[in-house]
C-alpha cells in the first residue's frame, strides 16, 4: 500500500459503537475492525467477559477471523461521541436500552438500527434525536454459536440505511451515511441506500417473519416447511396478510414482491432457520411480539384481518411466554 493509499484509508477512519456483541454485531464489528476502522463493543454479562478475556472469534463463509484484543465495555460513558452507533440488539431491548445510549450521540453522530421488526428507528429516535437516527436493516444469516464466538453462514453481510420517512430535512448526521456506506464497502460488506427505506423495512420483514413463524410453530427448517405443499400453503398464506398489513400502513409495495420472496425462500440453505425460530425453538426470550405479534397487532389496528396469523400467535404465545418466566 502506498503512503498515499494509507493516508486516505486514515482520513477515512470512522469511530463506530456496535451495540450489542451477538450474532450481527459481532460480525459487522470485527469486519470494520479488521479493515482498521475504530471499533467499540457496547456488551454485558458473559459476552462482555469474553470480549475482554478472549476478543471475538467469526467462523465466516467470507472468511474466518480472529480478533485477540477488541474494545468493549458495558459503559457508553467510555466509549463517548463516535461517528455511528450500530444498535444490534434484539427489538425487544432496544426501547429501555435507547436513553443509556446518549453518550455516545453528538450532533454529527448517526444511530442506525439493524433489528428485525418495523419499529426500533422511532424508538430509538424518542430518546436519542430526531435527525440521529437512521432507518436501518441487516440482512445475513449468522449466530452467536457461544459469547464472543459468531458463526456466519450464509450471505455476505447486506445493510441497508438511510433517512427514516418524516425525520428533519437536515442534520449533521445525514453526512454519516456515505462515509459509514464507504467504510462498510472497505470492510468486505455490502451498503445499500434505498430511496424508501420504509419499503425496504417492510420487505425485510415481509422476508424474515412468515417463515420463521410457520418453521418455529412446525418446529423444522427451511428445507422441510417449504417443500411440504401443506406448510408452503400457510407460509403463502402468511405473506399475502402480511403484504396487506403492510399496505394498510402506507407501503408500496413491487407488484412481483411475493414472487421475490418465494425465490429467496428457495434458495435459502435447506437447515437454516431465523434468529426467532432459533429463539422459540431453545425456550429463550425472543423477538416473538415484534415480528408475528406486530402483524396481529397492526392488522387489527387498521382493520385488516390477519386469521393465519392469529393462529400463528396462539400456537406460539405459551412458548415465548415461558421463555420469559
Amino acid at each position: 500500500m502506498s503512503h498515499t493509499d494509507t493516508a486516505a484509508r486514515q482520513l477515512d477512519r470512522l469511530r463506530v459503537a456496535v451495540v450489542g456483541a451477538g450474532a450481527i454485531g459481532g460480525v459487522l464489528g470485527a469486519r470494520l475492525q479488521q479493515a482498521g476502522h475504530d471499533v467499540a463493543f457496547i456488551a454485558r454479562g458473559a459476552t462482555l467477559d469474553a470480549l475482554r478475556s478472549r476478543g471475538l472469534i467469526l467462523e465466516s463463509i467470507d472468511g474466518d477471523l480472529t480478533l485477540p484484543s477488541v474494545q468493549a465495555t458495558d459503559d457508553p460513558h467510555r466509549v463517548g461521541v463516535v461517528d455511528v452507533v450500530l444498535v444490534c440488539v434484539k427489538a425487544t431491548q432496544v426501547e429501555s436500552l435507547a436513553p443509556s445510549l446518549r453518550p455516545l450521540v453528538g450532533p454529527a453522530t448517526a444511530v442506525i438500527p439493524v433489528q428485525n421488526g418495523v419499529e426500533a428507528s422511532e424508538l430509538l429516535a424518542t430518546a436519542l434525536g430526531e435527525g440521529n437516527v437512521l432507518e436501518g436493516l441487516g440482512r445475513v444469516l449468522v449466530e452467536q454459536v457461544a459469547p464472543g464466538h459468531i458463526r456466519h453462514t450464509a450471505v455476505t453481510p447486506i445493510i441497508e440505511f438511510g433517512r427514516r420517512a418524516g425525520a428533519p430535512e437536515q442534520s449533521a448526521a445525514y453526512a454519516q451515511i456515505p462515509r459509514f456506506a464507504a467504510a462498510l464497502r472497505s470492510a468486505g460488506l455490502v451498503a445499500q441506500l434505498p430511496d424508501d427505506m420504509g419499503v425496504a423495512q417492510w420487505e425485510k420483514f415481509l422476508f424474515i417473519e412468515p417463515i420463521g413463524a410457520v418453521a418455529a410453530a412446525a418446529r423444522v427448517p427451511f428445507g422441510i416447511v417449504r417443500s411440504m405443499p401443506a406448510s408452503r400453503a400457510v407460509i403463502d398464506a402468511a405473506l399475502h396478510e402480511v403484504r396487506e398489513v403492510g399496505r394498510a400502513v402506507g407501503v408500496a409495495w413491487p407488484p412481483d414482491v411475493i414472487d421475490r420472496v418465494w425465490g429467496r425462500y428457495d434458495s435459502l440453505p435447506a437447515d437454516g432457520s431465523t434468529s426467532m425460530q432459533r429463539d422459540l425453538m431453545a425456550g429463550r426470550p425472543s423477538e416473538f411480539e415484534l415480528q408475528t405479534g406486530a402483524v396481529v397487532r397492526i392488522g387489527r389496528a387498521y382493520g385488516v384481518p390477519t386469521p393465519v396469523h392469529d393462529v400463528l400467535y396462539a400456537v406460539l404465545l405459551p412458548t415465548a411466554q415461558r421463555a420469559l418466566t
